[in-house]
């Protein structure tokens, strides 16, 4: 090895390679079993490879960390990890754990922990890096950092006591939302609960977008009401609509009476429409201008760094009012479009003409067809009277085509491989194939 003491949450993110320089994942946690009297000793990583899947590489295997990077013997079992019965993921279970130090001298909370190699492929938690509580009452006051040994501390248990997911929140804070979601997942169910309660509103509002839906029900049945409404506030309304769809009809009401009018609205509108339509795909919170609007201002409402890409890819020009549902529809104008004429250009002067809306009540395998015809990554939604609605991007119709178990399915070979695997995926029998051809470039407009 060419590195004896490795503090774990320095190791979180660090890329996994092979001996021939392949990338094979990402560590997302390292795995230990505590011993009777001595240290806890390191049985693996939990390593993160492509299709998100977390998979148990033994710290047999590894042979080399330095640098921010971790070499492996490169043949790893792609099965998904599992843990068993007296294993501790340090990052997701013992970071902010309270200790009590043995000489009387107070308590304090764990923020890192240092592994060193003992002998060949022979880990184990060497030293702990502490805070103990705050001696100041100023807001921003920390309590002292200390490094202490595993021997001269024992845990602090409480019945019924929550341990604290600040540290873990903060050594994931960089995680996309789609990751972070993934993690959580893989959590032991009352520590993804924890850690839930714990994430700011906005934070979990992402995160829930990313779950399946029964692990968002089960989330959000434990939070208080006050608290579940201001995260619906925070999700985009196709997804709270799809999120209080599942709830029963008298929280949900409940819920929508709790959150804020306009968002509320959004998803009731959401919630008339049938679950297989434009309308049950479609978000409400496209760019709307007017047709008066000029390319500079357009370019800067895309340029906005929450808005989803999808979104950012074309303009919506309607007559006032601007909020779904507008004045009538008049067309968008792809970003692409807007690079082509100079900053004054008013939008409505360079409309993408051959872009007809779809109706409300039209079928998701319509839309479908539509976005793939014309290589589009979005399209707009219109009601009887040629009012704009809403616009089903691409993402929206992905996630109606893929099983309902997408973010969990995981192939049925168990057997070890080399990682990547550079196999084109199969299309699952059955599903809707859309016809993007490899030669088009272009979106659909002149």
């Amino acid at each position: 090895m060419s590195a004896t003491r490795v503090f774990v949450a320095r190791l979180v993110g660090c890329t996994v390679f092979d001996p021939a320089g392949d990338r094979l994942g990402k560590v997302r946690d390292v795995l230990v079993v505590y011993r009777k009297s001595d240290p806890p000793r390191v049985v693996g990583l939990i390593v993160e490879i492509p299709g998100r899947r977390r998979v148990f590489v033994s710290i047999g295997r590894v042979t080399s960390i330095s640098s921010g990077q971790i070499i492996t013997t490169g043949l790893i079992n792609v099965r998904r990890f599992e843990q068993r019965g007296g294993e501790v993921r340090v990052i997701a279970e013992l970071l902010g754990r309270t200790v009590v130090f043995n000489d009387g001298s107070g308590e304090a909370s764990i923020e890192d922990v240092a592994i060193e190699e003992y002998g060949p492929g022979e880990w184990a938690v060497a030293q702990l890096f502490v805070r103990r509580p705050k001696t100041s009452s100023s807001p921003f006051a920390k309590g002292a950092t200390v490094f202490t040994t595993w021997a001269d501390v024992r845990e602090k248990t409480a019945a019924g006591q929550a341990q604290s997911a600040e540290q873990l929140i903060a050594t994931f804070s960089d995680l996309k939302p789609a990751d972070l979601a993934n993690t959580l997942l893989d959590l032991p169910q009352a520590r993804m609960l924890e850690v839930a309660e714990e994430l700011p509103d906005d934070r979990l509002a992402d995160v829930l977008e990313e779950m399946p839906e029964s692990e968002q029900v089960e989330i959000l049945s434990q939070l208080d009401d006050d608290r579940a409404a201001d995260v619906l506030d925070q999700m985009q309304p196709d997804d709270a609509a799809d999120l209080i769809a599942q709830l029963s009809d008298e929280r949900g009401e409940h819920l929508l009476e709790l959150m804020q009018p306009e968002e509320a609205d959004d998803v009731r509108m959401l919630l008339a429409y049938a679950p297989d339509t434009a309308g049950g795909l479609m978000t409400t919170e496209p760019i709307i201008v007017s047709a008066d609007a000029t390319v500079a201002e357009g370019l800067a409402l895309i340029r906005r760094h929450e808005l989803a890409p999808a979104l950012g890819a074309a303009i919506c020009v309607t007559l006032p009012p601007y909020e779904p549902p507008t004045g009538r529809f008049l067309g968008m104008v792809h970003f692409q479009r807007m690079l082509r004429y100079p900053p004054h250009e008013r939008l409505g002067t360079i409309l993408d003409q051959g872009l007809e809306p779809v109706r409300a009540d039209t079928s998701a395998a319509v839309v479908a067809r539509i976005l793939a015809s014309y290589n589009l990554v979005s399209v707009p939604v219109v009601d009887d009277n040629h009012r704009l609605v809403g616009v089903v991007t691409i993402d929206d119709v992905l996630d109606y085509l893929l099983p309902d178990d997408w973010r969990s399915n995981d192939s049925d070979d168990d057997a070890p491989q080399r990682v990547p695997d550079r196999t084109p995926p199969r299309v699952p029998a059955g599903a809707p194939r859309l016809a993007f051809r490899g030669r088009r470039t272009g979106n659909g407009t002149s």
